[in-house]
């Protein structure tokens, strides 16, 4: 089945129900929506778009993103969406290696591919529509819908393959594991819709609920906190970075949140105390999810009242896990050759269910590697507890090994970040003539190196004590908030030369 039968669904059922909103004012309903959509529907098709073909769509967060992406699953394309703040180049290699045939833009966007030389024709989404809408190209669960770029932080970007069934799949499990939406709510999409932000568009949709891109295009403080506070129930999804922000201007500004019901976080690290300050502000409105784009948002997830609750005796071990496999996925640790590993011994996390991808577009031997029996190879190193929550210790390339012993950066960030003068911590490994690697910790904060020793040496073993602390004023990070670990592993090399 076609996803995008949940919008015309929902547009049936209740037409004149509020759909898509820009900031707190409403664009149209839902009837509108949908009318909308099969009219960019009937101008794809009279270019000769069709079943299958790809679609980029390269334009900033605003409620014509959501109208282009289901145009283009009414036609049954397939959308190709690409970070708004990739450089044109960037976004030319997507449409060229997806074989997109048009690209949905606005003007600034536009303006980037044609800087770029890049020799695609773009359009406006509304320039498209066609006075009489089509009809919804059936499409089965295993045909593609969405291409997923993997962001290219440490090479060439990736097409993950996404298909009809498995967005149903991550959307069905949303509701059953990660909360449960009504239509009395609004989602607002301040990260990139892209990416996971988009990606839950679907049960929003499905539910009838309302859809608010903030005016600002992406993640203010304070605009989040006024459309929560005017339009009430709001979701949002997150990235750490995100959260953390969020709080420390609520924390400033006296705002408590008001209209916040659910946000939900992930794609890099949540940092223990990050959270805890974060729930001790706005309450139990926080879930953790974690995903990766070949597993889109469904690997699993960690409830509110997991992330709230300091009664019980693991609490803090649950809160720094990323929770139990979602409903629609199995999860194991497994060795270097993907056996499967006990409880409390860490490996490779490994997944397989409904929501992982078939492979990568027209990369099979990255594929190869990837998929393995049915099992998503993540390239994440983690353990499971007995009962069946998920610590994630690190990506398997940033760890490092010092001596022949294993130091996961992350629980050298965690102890960092305990200190109350430092406010964000990174830690990579450097070569070392004699013991092979280094730890090597990038810090932005004032705290005095000897405290920071002194911190380390009382919660963990001596080996993994940072030998040197880098200062900076801040991380560098991508369009997402995850910490570029490359970008400092290059510091590290200019700075031998």
């Amino acid at each position: 089945m076609n996803i995008a039968n949940w919008l015309a669904r929902s547009a049936a059922a209740h037409p004149a129900r509020p759909a898509l909103f820009f900031g707190v004012d409403e664009i149209c309903d839902y009837g509108t929506f949908h009318d909308d959509a099969a009219r960019v529907a009937a101008g794809l098709l009279a270019r000769g778009i069709g079943a299958g073909d790809r679609i980029g769509i390269f334009m900033d967060n605003h409620p014509d993103w959501l109208l282009g992406l289901y145009g283009v699953l009414y036609a049954g394309a397939v959308a190709v969406p690409i970070n708004a703040k990739l450089h044109g180049r960037e976004a030319a290699y997507i449409l060229q290696d997806s074989g997109a045939v048009l690209c949905l833009t606005d003007l600034s966007h536009h303006t980037k591919l044609k800087a770029a030389n890049a020799p695609y024709d773009c359009l406006e989404t509304r320039s498209l529509c066609e006075a009489q809408g089509a009809q919804i190209a059936q499409r089965a669960a295993d045909d593609l819908a969405w291409l997923f770029y993997t962001s290219g932080t440490t090479g060439t970007p990736k097409g993950v393959m996404i298909t009809h069934g498995m967005l149903m799949a991550m959307s069905l499990s949303y509701g059953v594991d990660v909360d449960p939406v009504s239509v009395q709510d609004s989602a607002i999409y301040a990260a990139p819709l892209s990416h996971g932000a988009g990606l839950y568009n679907f049960v929003h949709v499905q539910a009838g609920a309302r859809h608010v891109i903030p005016r600002s295009g992406g993640f203010e403080a304070e605009e989040i906190l006024d459309l929560a506070a005017e339009l009430g129930s709001c979701h949002m999804f997150a990235a750490p970075t995100m959260v953390k922000r969020l709080t420390d201007w609520a924390i400033a500004a006296k705002r408590w949140g008001e209209g916040l019901r659910t946000i939900v976080y992930a794609g890099g690290p949540m940092y223990t105390a990050d959270i805890i300050a974060a729930v001790n502000h706005f309450g139990p409105v926080f879930v953790q999810i974690y995903g990766q784009g070949e597993c889109p948002m469904a690997i699993t997830a960690l409830p509110r009242h997991d992330v709230a609750d300091r009664s019980h005796p693991d609490w803090r071990a649950r809160l720094g896990s990323v929770g139990r496999a979602q409903s629609v996925v199995e999860v194991q640790i497994g060795d270097a050759l993907g056996a499967p590993l006990p409880a409390g011994q860490s490996g490779e996390i490994m997944v397989r269910g409904a929501p992982v991808m078939p492979g990568y577009w027209n990369n099979p031997a990255a594929t190869a590697r990837t998929l393995q029996e049915g099992w998503l190879m993540t390239g994440d190193i983690g353990h499971l507890d007995e009962t069946g929550y998920l610590t994630l210790q690190d990506r398997s390339k940033d760890v490092i090994i010092t001596g022949g012993s294993n130091v996961y950066p992350r629980e050298v960030e965690e102890v960092l970040l305990r200190h109350p003068d430092v406010s964000e911590a990174s830690v990579v490994g450097s070569h070392h003539a004699d013991w092979g690697e280094e730890v090597v910790a990038f810090v932005v904060g004032s705290a005095p190196e000897t405290e920071l020793d002194a911190l380390c040496l009382d919660n963990i073993a001596r080996f993994k004590r940072p030998k040197r602390y880098i200062r900076l004023t801040e991380l560098p990070k991508n369009n997402y908030g995850k910490v570029l670990k490359t970008a400092l592993r290059e510091h590290l090399q200019e700075n031998k030369k």
